[in-house]
């Protein structure tokens, strides 16, 4: 006879057998990465193109009943881009609930009560990546072992993590530059450059710089996350993969370096050392050495992946994991140096490096297993503190609620009438896409005294995004701080001053007291002001040379075949005023309806031709230079020259040296060190095909070029190419001047313009310019001194030079941190106009197109180039 306590047991036993065979059977059924690939992720010399991975990724989703993948969007390529829901197959049936909670919770839609009852009842949500920067190729490869390990495991840490948390997966965030960097690999297997980096950018546009895009938003890799982090799903926690750790070091985690900004909360601080900490102690117990904290990165910037989230009361986790690449490393310990990353030591006294990595074999698989531990880490966190982050991010936002109604800023208004209305839209939008919450006037009201038209947008400062939406608007004051004490400058994290009015020209009207308006929100993103087309049209119609559309507009009409002017004064179409610079255009009357309404244009119709002097123009045909050094700088001028309509062809070394460059209105030279423009790669360093430079012969061809009328178009550091290999009368004010005494890593400084200038049309008499440790031109003057005296010579011809901007004199710094100016770069030249020959070099002392964001000075670039396609 059998006891009921033995039946119990049984009954329990075959429980837990069956339970135990289910989980076999589910992971049995569920293929793994290494199913697929045919080799294991990390393995040494292998790795998983974009079509093997979206393979796997279907086979993941249609196996397991724990994975959801949906689509979000394309790349700049046409590549599709995946997200993976994972979690119980309860919770994934019940998706819309969780986002509402997170929602609710995150934008502060709920009282406390319900608050903390949501946060009881809502799960985790944390968002993880990998593959946003190609040449740090683990992390992409392994997002698609950590799903299948999430999905499949059933030890008691998984099931606990898949019971609590919603996991928003993303396995690449850049498709199109994994397939580059991995075909780079496997073409280069085997020769002396396995390990080199491919010499073109791996994001179409941006390279690297696809983690700088996220205020601006304008990739749609880019966007496409975005909508997800900020207007769908409000992670708590949002962790970026990266690898880029310190040498002989394993892993750079949280805490980060000083300093913070102080529009983020000091709650998102702490949370992001406690996620440091957790993935410190589990290295640590797992006996896996060489996590370094303390490293470099800063809590100050906006506008990297996991800095905006902090902005958003997000905890933003960014991890540097070593060993890029497949390709195996040995470290000798006995070369262990004293210290690493710039001073730890290495024999773990050090608070921030308590367990030191002493070197011997390091492989691939090394950064895959490292970046899946810190995942755990993080994952395990977030599940045991589930309710305290679903909270904590409520009361982060009640708090930026509270403050936008008791500190003195109640709301910021951005009026229709504004010198280039389209760019105004521009920043609505750039705004809208971060998640701020905007409302638009319904009639006109009165603030203050001042009239504010119907369509002007009113942003009110009590949301639960109030750190995002100040630090975009207003200045930022970066800390004077000093490598030691008398030492030269701690170099900021990126920038230091990004101010978006300013860069974008926009005036915005700060109120600080409490007011009503007619408004309705805003539930999407929104379109140009109405355009319109009017008049008679006789001669043609003018664009003002105000807005940057005009632009863009133009050009298409050029396209299409009709034609263009520029006005060299400006003139009165009926009761309009259209400054000089302005475009007549004429073609297509359908097409002008088309694009007023596309980009908000006024065409105002002239019967006749005006009285002021025009200069035709046909469609500017320009060649940009590519250097085979990847350039990002080049990448970025190729996006606004697409942007904007130009006809545009990629110059590399042997196209300078041997095309007929005469075929070209204007010649682009991106910023790029002389160096390595002269000289480019070694072929120590790339194959054949991708070495050396522009070259003497290359100089040679751009100067005659130049000299039968070209117009050589150079930004920031190029513009000393050109000086140097043109013998032009200028000089780089800034050449050799010690970092402790002049100092601008990344700022908007003030510069004045001379608007009577046909290379100014358009442009407002002051600007913000982006100076990212950039220069300023000296004009070379006769001397008549010598031994000590005046020598009484005759006057020798003044150098042709234009000066087109010019630093200001006083109160350079608008938004950031100088160190400097005033003796190095005040009233000094920003831009000028050189001539050469019967052509002009055009040199920017700046960058006017950094990362398409200083909108503000994007016509001195279309000016120069429409100088050079005048007829």
């Amino acid at each position: 006879m059998i006891s009921k306590t033995a039946k119990i047991k049984t009954l329990l036993l075959s429980a837990v057998m069956s339970l135990s065979c289910a989980a076999f059977a589910v992971a049995q059924n569920v293929p793994s990465p290494e199913d697929v690939y045919g080799f294991k992720v990390g393995a040494d010399y292998k790795l998983a193109d974009y079509s093997q991975i979206e393979d796997y990724l279907s086979k993941l989703d249609a196996a397991s009943n724990r994975v959801k993948k949906i689509e979000i969007g394309e790349t700049v390529l046409g590549r599709k881009m995946y997200l993976l829901f994972i979690s119980t197959e309860e919770n994934l049936a019940q998706l819309d609930k969780w986002k509402d909670i997170s929602t609710k919770l995150a934008r502060v839609q709920v009282d406390d009560e319900e608050a903390v009852k949501l946060s009881q009842e809502g799960k985790a949500i944390v968002w993880v990546d990998g593959g946003m920067h190609s040449t740090e190729l683990a992390h992409g490869q392994m997002t698609s072992e950590l799903a299948y390990t999430l999905a499949t495991s059933e030890t008691a840490e998984m099931q606990k993590i898949r019971e609590n948390v919603i996991t928003l997966l993303m396995p690449v965030m850049n498709p199109d530059g994994l397939d580059i960097v991995v075909d780079w690999y496997r073409k280069n297997q085997g020769t002396a450059y396995e390990t080199s980096r491919p010499p073109i950018l791996y994001h179409y546009y941006m390279g690297h710089d696809n983690n700088r895009d996220w205020f601006m938003n304008i990739m749609p890799e880019t966007y496409n996350v975005t909508k997800i982090l900020y207007n769908e799903w409000y992670p708590q926690i949002v962790y970026n993969h990266h690898q880029s750790s310190p040498s002989w070091t394993k892993i750079s985690l949280p805490p980060y370096a000083d300093p913070v900004n102080p529009r983020i909360h000091p709650a998102i601080t702490a949370g992001v050392s406690e996620v440091g900490s957790a993935m410190t102690k589990r290295f640590s117990l797992e006996n896996m050495p060489g996590a370094i904290a303390d490293n470099f990165y800063t809590m100050f910037w906006n506008g990297g992946g996991r800095t905006v989230p902090y902005y958003h009361n997000m905890i933003g986790i960014l991890t540097e994991t070593g060993h890029t690449t497949p390709t195996p490393r040995f470290y000798d310990p006995e070369k262990l140096p004293n210290t690493v990353a710039g001073g730890t030591p290495t024999d773990g006294t050090d608070i921030m490096y308590p367990d030191p990595w002493k070197g011997g074999e390091s492989h691939f698989r090394d950064a895959v297993d490292y970046m899946l531990t810190a995942t755990w880490a993080t994952l395990d966190l977030a599940a045991d503190r589930k309710s305290n982050y679903l909270h904590n991010i409520y009361k982060m936002g009640k708090s930026a609620v509270e403050k936008g109604t008791s500190e003195d800023l109640f709301a910021y208004i951005i009026s229709k009438e504004q010198w280039d209305s389209f760019e105004a839209v521009n920043l609505v939008n750039v705004l809208l896409q971060g998640g701020i919450e905007i409302e638009k006037a319904t009639r006109d009201f009165t603030v203050n005294g001042k009239e504010y038209e119907e369509g002007s947008y009113v942003i009110y400062t009590a949301q639960a995004f109030r750190p995002y939406l100040l630090d975009l608007m207003e200045k930022q004051n970066y800390p004077t701080r000093f490598q030691y004490p008398g030492g030269p400058p701690d170099t900021p994290y990126d920038l230091a001053g990004w101010t978006l009015p300013m860069q974008m020209g926009i005036d915005v009207d700060k109120i600080a007291e409490s007011f009503k308006a007619p408004t309705e929100k805003v539930t999407g993103l929104v379109t140009y002001y109405e355009g319109d087309v009017n008049r008679n049209g006789g001669f043609g119609y003018a664009l003002s040379v105000n807005t940057n559309a005009s632009v863009v507009a133009t050009n298409k009409v050029l396209k299409a075949g009709g034609t263009a002017y520029k006005s060299m004064a400006e003139f009165k179409a009926g009761k309009k005023t259209f400054p000089a610079g302005s475009y007549i255009v004429s073609g297509d009357k359908e097409m002008m309806e088309s694009l007023a309404n596309e980009y908000g244009l006024e065409f105002t119709g002239l019967s006749a031709k005006p009285e002021v002097q025009l200069k035709k123009i046909h469609l500017p045909k320009v060649g940009l230079y590519k250097s085979w050094v990847a350039n990002m700088d080049e990448g970025w001028t190729r996006y606004i020259m697409d942007e904007y309509e130009f006809d545009m062809d990629t110059l590399h070394d042997a196209d300078i040296k041997t095309r007929d460059l005469s075929q070209y209105d204007a010649i682009i030279i991106p910023s790029q060190r002389p160096s390595s423009i002269m000289h480019g790669h070694s072929n120590l360093s790339m194959p054949e095909k991708f070495t050396g430079g522009i070259g003497l012969k290359g100089s040679v061809k751009l100067s005659d070029y130049v000299e039968e009328g070209g117009t050589l178009i150079a930004f920031d550091e190029a513009s000393n190419f050109v000086i140097e290999q043109f013998g032009l009368p200028l000089r780089d004010a800034v050449a050799g001047a010690d970092s402790n005494d002049f100092f601008i890593p990344g700022s908007l400084i003030k510069a004045g313009v001379d608007t009577s200038h046909p290379l100014a049309f358009g442009m407002k008499d002051t600007v913000a310019v982006s100076f990212n440790r950039s220069r300023a031109f000296r004009i070379d003057k006769q001397r008549k001194s010598g031994e000590g005296g005046e020598e009484d010579i005759a006057d020798a011809p003044e150098p042709e030079v234009e000066v087109i901007a010019t630093y200001a004199d006083k109160d350079l710094l608008m938004s950031g941190w100088a160190m400097g100016e005033d003796r190095y770069i005040a009233k000094k030249p920003a831009m000028v106009k050189a001539k050469y020959g019967k052509g002009a070099a055009i040199l920017f002392a700046f960058r006017p197109q950094f990362r398409a964001q200083p909108r503000g000075t994007y016509k001195l670039i279309f000016n120069a180039v429409y100088e050079g396609a005048s007829e």
